[in-house]
């Protein structure tokens, strides 16, 4: 190699250097713009069988069953708002009445009751969790000031809003276009092998949405029957947030143990503790755990197998992995990525043992 061809290696490898970073900078500029594209074809997945449905049963047009789609999922998105926000004013109301006084005085009385019932050293309540300390680096005064500011945060929501279901309705309309797109920068001969795959990767992943909203759907049934019994104030909003945590996997079952733990705690604070509070929320855990349980045998595994075509130990350890490398985050992304990763390694690398093995029930 003479210099001339090394100089023009290194010149060529540095150019490539340049137009990566500038490749990752222009992606980071526009992560808004490519988080409403994720969104919007998440839910493209999830009203797909909704349009194939109204254009092949009902013989709808692609347009009218594009609209009646959107309408159907927008109608969804508004019921699930709309059980929030009557709340949010609501709380922003109490906050704005706010008796700092009287709620230092519940809390000291539950910690008292508590301190009494289990027998514990109040010292260590007057070390930890005693209200001079609890309330000593909080101004309860700005909590109006600060759910304004959340109030406007979501404000603009709205543009997010419009700008993925205007994404989404050219999803819906036209399936193909993203597949299009990404089949413009493939090599003619392996063209059809991607596009055999898109499709096996469209149908999976509707499937495993639907089967999540599915889960959620049972978990929220469960949690609100257990919840109304009981007589838990704002039952349905209650269960709904800790179904929908249950998204998050391993990690979001225990957030949403712990919220409605001290949510329904929080529902009976003017109640006796060993008579009222303890037994409610024991009672209400009880029907958790049931939830859970019913979840993970049940729900679940019949997901998994039916949806991705996976065993769950297969998915254990693709979440455990995902969540221990990229967080929540990975944890909450791993099935349909590793789901989509199968497919494209069976359509390419059929003839392996290992990828034979994992794609077996495809």
């Amino acid at each position: 190699m003479n210099s001339k061809e090394l100089t023009s290696g290194i010149v060529w490898a540095v150019v490539q250097l340049l137009l990566g970073a500038l490749l990752i900078w222009i992606l980071w500029q526009l992560q808004s713009l490519i988080v409403y594209i994720a969104i919007a074809a998440v839910m493209s997945l999830i009203g797909r069988p909704i349009n194939k449905f109204l254009a092949k049963k009902l013989h709808f047009s692609n347009l009218l069953s594009t609209v009646v789609t959107l309408l159907v999922l927008l109608g969804a998105l508004t019921f699930i708002i709309s059980l929030f926000v009557p709340l949010l004013i609501h709380q922003g109301e109490n906050l704005s009445l706010l008796d700092v006084d009287s709620l230092k005085e519940k809390v000291a009385q539950l910690i008292e009751q508590i301190s009494v019932y289990f027998q514990l050293d109040s010292r260590f309540w007057d070390q930890q969790l005693s209200t001079e300390n609890l309330f000593k680096n909080v101004n309860l005064s700005l909590l109006p000031e600060f759910l304004n500011q959340i109030l406007e945060i979501l404000g603009g929501f709205t543009i997010g809003l419009f700008s993925v279901l205007f994404i989404l309705f050219f999803f819906l309309k036209d399936s193909n276009m993203l597949e299009r797109s990404i089949l413009t920068l493939v090599n003619n001969k392996v063209e059809g092998r991607v596009a055999k795959s898109f499709e096996k990767i469209k149908n999976l992943l509707s499937r495993y949405f639907l089967g999540l909203l599915l889960q959620i759907s049972i978990l929220l049934i469960i949690y609100s029957l257990v919840l109304f019994i009981f007589g838990i104030e704002n039952a349905f909003v209650i269960a709904f947030l800790c179904a929908l945590l249950n998204l998050i996997p391993y990690l979001g079952p225990i957030i949403g143990g712990i919220l409605m733990l001290l949510l329904t705690m929080n529902s009976n604070i003017d109640a006796d503790f060993s008579t009222v509070i303890l037994p409610k929320t024991i009672y209400v855990m009880i029907g958790f755990i049931v939830g859970q349980l019913i979840d993970n045998f049940f729900s679940q595994p019949i997901i998994f197998s039916n949806s991705v075509k996976s065993h769950p130990l297969e998915i254990f350890i693709v979440i455990l992995a995902s969540g221990t490398l990229f967080g929540p985050v990975g944890m909450i992304v791993a099935v349909p990525t590793y789901t989509a990763i199968k497919v494209v390694l069976q359509e390419f690398l059929a003839a392996n043992k290992i990828v034979r093995s994992l794609t077996k029930d495809f």
